[in-house]
């Protein structure tokens, strides 16, 4: 074992979050559909864009009508260029220490390999993902094919695009297509459902969106007020209602309006509380029961400058509602991207989208190839 890994490195604990309220009440008012605002100050916890951000609602065709538009992908070298942009605290973790190794050598040896491996700890790639990378290159040295820093960054480039590589995001199969978002409090749901929405409402689908926090004070407000914003309508009850008879009034009001697309959002939640992931549970097989196969997809929401939690994070709400993708958020304030080779590596779930921004069009569908370059240069 490497000098790096004499001592076991300590996972970062989770930080503590408040307990949820008590049981719900036993009969719950019906759901209404979120109306014009009266408030325009968001939650506590996340806040809109400054005003002019968000696209206008404009009125999207029926959902009968044919010629929906498709999602067209961003090209390549706009796609790179955004990421450097938004990612250059990462990249000048790796792509600057890379640098710093390279200086004054010509030739690869284990001593190089010794010092990546230190670097690529210090961008929160963790010690598996570390050490399956540096084995890898090792081999690569003992067949020679690493005579120089440019070669060992190339191959460095092609083992880390591999471990980021996933089967493309399921294709619509059903109507509505309902999504479960799930994470715990203040990585950005609320902000990334109001994303997802905008960009099907960009695409002539109609989304609608279910606000099953019922827990925490001003989410329902909160989330309708991006509903407001981005011409999605939200199905709610009142504060401390059962979230899973929001997503069954939720879920019928989608079919009965014809919505493309359905949203959940839920209570942030401590992935350690048994209880609370108990309640995620009881939203998944509800949503089943009122459209057979639905959640359609699980997507976990998790903050990138946590760093290793959010690894740790990952694996325990995989194991409580078989997450189906991953989010993750505020890449552009955090020097320690590493994370997100991390995940993917040691959860095996693909990552769908990046938050590099603020803005609407700041969440990007995750392009491997492009991440990497981004990162190293």
């Amino acid at each position: 074992m490497r000098r790096w890994f004499r001592k076991k490195e300590k996972e970062p604990e989770a930080i503590p979050a408040e307990e949820v309220a008590g049981s719900p009440p036993g009969e719950e008012a019906p759901s209404e559909i979120a109306g014009p605002l009266e408030a325009e100050l968001p939650g506590p916890y996340e806040e809109p864009p400054e005003a002019g951000s968000a696209p206008p609602a404009a009125a999207a065709p029926e959902s009968g009508e044919e010629g929906v538009a498709e999602e067209a992908p961003e090209p390549r070298q706009g796609l790179l260029r955004r990421f450097k942009e938004r990612l250059s605290r990462t990249r000048e973790t790796l792509a600057g220490g890379l640098d710093r190794i390279f200086v004054g050598k010509r030739e690869i040896d284990a001593g190089v390999l010794d010092e990546l491996e230190e670097l690529l700890i210090s961008a929160d790639l963790g010690v598996e993902t570390t050490l399956f990378l540096i084995n890898s290159l090792t081999e690569r040295l003992k067949r020679r094919e690493l005579s120089d820093p440019e070669r060992l960054k190339a191959a460095l480039k092609a083992e880390m695009t591999a471990l980021l590589q996933a089967p493309p995001s399921p294709e619509p199969a059903a109507r509505p297509w309902v999504v479960l978002l799930v994470g715990v409090n203040g990585v950005g749901k609320t902000t990334t459902i109001a994303k997802l929405a905008s960009r099907d409402r960009e695409r002539g689908l109609h989304p609608l969106l279910v606000a099953a926090d019922t827990f925490r004070a001003a989410a329902v407000e909160q989330l309708e007020i991006w509903g407001d914003r981005v011409g999605a309508p939200v199905i709610k009850q009142k504060t401390g209602a059962d979230p899973a008879a929001v997503v069954f009034d939720g879920l019928s009001a989608a079919l009965s309006r014809g919505a493309d697309v359905v949203y959940i959002d839920t209570a942030g939640r401590l992935h350690t509380k048994v209880n609370l992931m108990e309640e995620l549970k009881k939203v998944q097989r509800t949503a089943a029961k009122k459209i057979p196969g639905a959640p359609h997809e699980v997507l976990l929401i998790l903050d990138a400058t946590t760093g290793q939690n959010a690894l740790s994070q990952a694996r325990l709400f995989h194991e409580a509602v078989a997450v189906t993708g991953i989010i993750l958020t505020k890449m552009d304030g955090t020097a320690k991207g590493g994370v997100a080779l991390a995940v993917a590596h040691e959860t095996g779930i693909p990552i769908r989208y990046l938050g590099v921004g603020e803005a609407m069009d700041d969440l990007r569908p995750f392009e491997a190839e492009a991440f990497v370059e981004a990162i190293l240069g």
